[in-house]
């Protein structure tokens, strides 16, 4: 690292935080602006150093979305498996490589900006929570978090450690969701006091037993730092990199995988935050023809969830909605022509009001008035600022909001939005568990109470009051040796 100390004095423009050996270690030279000169340039204080954890997968493309904000430098990379963290690597090749992310903060943390985060749903709120405690704008893929109680923490730190925040669920910058605003505030639907959201996922396995044949922890991996917070198991083969969604340790099943997608429209159109009920139906698996198979640890095949929220700022009572997945879906609306795609085929949601409906597929896309013929036809003024790129845009929305400061930028979906959002999917799914939880009665016979169950929520105690059984889903304990910051 001869080069450090030659270029310490051109780092000095840099924010009076950062420290230079770090920042020449990562291959950037921050000069001040009246060196550079001229117009058209971005000055190094205009830039946002972040430092990614996951790179792989969806981390991959994250990454390559900030470094395409032309605002944003790379300057960690961070991934508990280098197969998968090869690809950013080799596009970032001046950005200094972590296996542990505990290591990359506690070494580099005065030396970048904001934190990415793009790992399994169990180790977002350990790896949110400590970026921001250190002073770190975060960017967290969907969802927020694996529990209730997490969501609720990081949703609360970012407004205690006053620091830009922003969720993965793209579709959030659509227009899809701002046209369907302005369409629902000019009155078009009327009073909208129903919702149905489905989805064909899931497209990874679940309602399994864990499998039975120990595999060999591929040397590029480290099982350990990936298992996290999550409770030790061996290691077995095709969990990783992408089936641990069926898992409870690890993953959300499919609410968590497109409930972010598909309901995000809903909380923003009608001002929806926190349910105060819920209650699920699961599809069940079979061992053989005749016996049910009985796996609790794994997310089940398919479920039909209904949350009720009370009336908000922009409904005139309670609204109930609907969520679906593993191909389960509603019945066609009437006003949908019979060879008309319902949403976009696999996946929509449907707004039903006292005077119409609407209805649009995955990441609010493809919004239409149905009939579809009015959605031609009707026009109202646009009253929400649209956001550039739209989806694609919601990465340099974020970029550019943490380098305007806290509360300077609008995002489309900062924590105080994905916090209740988040937590209306983890809440449904303590009904999908609870349908999975067996007790036995005073003759030996299996029952499954939570099935039959409308479970009650104390939104301020974050407990269900009348089936206590799901309360240990609403927050889990972690592994020996690790906490939800310091």
């Amino acid at each position: 690292m001869d080069n450090v100390k030659k270029e310490t004095e051109a780092n000095k423009g840099r924010r009076n935080f950062i420290k230079t050996t770090a920042v020449a270690s990562a291959g950037f030279m921050i000069v001040p602006r009246h060196v550079l000169g001229g117009t058209g340039f971005i000055a190094p204080s205009d830039r946002l150093i972040i430092a990614s954890v996951g790179v792989g997968g969806k981390g991959k493309s994250d990454v390559a979305m900030f470094d395409k904000s032309g605002k944003a430098d790379i300057g960690y990379l961070c991934d508990v498996d280098t197969r998968r963290a090869a690809d950013s690597v080799k596009a970032f090749p001046k950005a200094k490589f972590y296996k542990d992310w505990r290591e990359m903060y506690e070494k580099e943390s005065k030396n970048f900006d904001a934190v990415s985060v793009s790992t399994p749903d169990h180790n977002h709120a350990v790896q949110a929570m400590a970026a921001m405690q250190l002073g770190k704008h975060v960017y967290v893929q969907k969802p927020l978090a694996h529990d209730i109680f997490e969501a609720r923490a990081l949703t609360a730190a970012a407004k205690k450690y006053n620091v830009v925040t922003q969720m993965g669920n793209q579709g959030a910058s659509n227009n899809g969701p701002r046209q369907m605003k302005e369409w629902y505030d000019a009155g078009l639907i009327g009073d909208v006091h129903t919702v149905y959201a489905f989805t064909d996922r899931p497209v990874w396995p679940q309602g399994i037993p864990w499998s039975a044949n120990k595999a060999d922890i591929p040397k590029e991996l480290d099982w350990d730092l990936w298992l996290g917070t999550a409770p030790y198991k061996e290691f077995v083969d095709k969990l990783v990199p992408f089936n641990w969604r069926g898992w409870w340790d690890y993953g959300t099943g499919a609410l968590g995988d497109m409930g972010c997608h598909l309901l995000e429209a809903p909380f923003s159109v009608l001002g929806l935050k926190y349910a105060t009920e819920v209650q699920a139906s699961v599809g069940s698996v079979y061992v053989d023809e005749f016996k049910r198979g009985y796996f609790p640890d794994s997310c089940p095949p398919s479920s039909h969830v209904t949350l009720k929220f009370p009336k908000t700022a922009k409904t005139k009572g309670d609204v109930t909605v609907h969520w679906m997945d593993g191909g389960v879906q509603p019945a066609r609306p009437e006003e949908l022509g019979a060879n008309e795609t319902f949403g976009d085929g696999g996946n929509a949601t449907l707004f039903i009001g006292t005077k119409g409906k609407m209805m649009a597929g995955t990441y609010g896309l493809n919004p239409r008035l149905l009939p579809t013929s009015k959605t031609a036809e009707i026009k109202v003024k646009e009253k929400f600022a649209r956001v550039k790129d739209e989806a694609n845009g919601h990465y340099a929305q974020w970029v550019e909001a943490c380098i305007a400061g806290p509360g300077k930028k609008e995002l489309s979906s900062p924590f105080e939005i994905a916090g209740p959002l988040t937590e209306c999917l983890l809440m449904a799914n303590l009904a999908i568990r609870g349908a999975d939880i067996q007790r036995k009665d005073a003759a030996g016979k299996i029952t499954y109470p939570g099935r039959y169950s409308k479970l009650l929520w104390d939104n301020d105690q974050m407990k269900v009051t009348n089936f206590d059984d799901v309360n240990q889903f609403v927050k889990r304990e972690y592994r020996k040796g690790w906490t939800l910051g310091s």
